[in-house]
């Protein structure tokens, strides 16, 4: 991951090895990829066909190890704001296996 320099002071959306999904502001990396994240905010999405509202769960300041990244990924703000959250539905990603 050695191109994340060009994700600092970006938004970023992070899922992590066991499913998580976590968006914030990256504020820096290390070499072994531990992320530290401001403004971070959890999405726990709701399943299809429940009538639960997805959350959003706020952390603030935020370090992931780098052995629980699975995915780094740019987020475009502006397509962002435009999602209505509490609305979105989606299956539980499955956790990571090492090899």
């Amino acid at each position: 991951m050695s191109n994340l320099q060009t994700f600092v002071n970006k938004t970023v959306t992070i899922i992590t090895s066991d499913g998580r999904t976590l968006t914030g502001k990256l504020m820096g990396h290390d070499q072994t990829t531990n992320l530290i994240l401001s403004h971070t905010i959890e999405r726990i999405f709701a399943t299809p066909g429940s009538e639960e509202a997805t959350q959003q769960v706020e952390h603030g300041l935020y370090l992931i190890r780098g052995d629980n990244v699975a995915i780094c990924g740019l987020v475009d703000e502006q397509l962002e704001a435009g999602i209505d959250w509490p609305a979105v539905k989606a299956e539980p990603l499955g956790g990571m296996k090492h090899v």
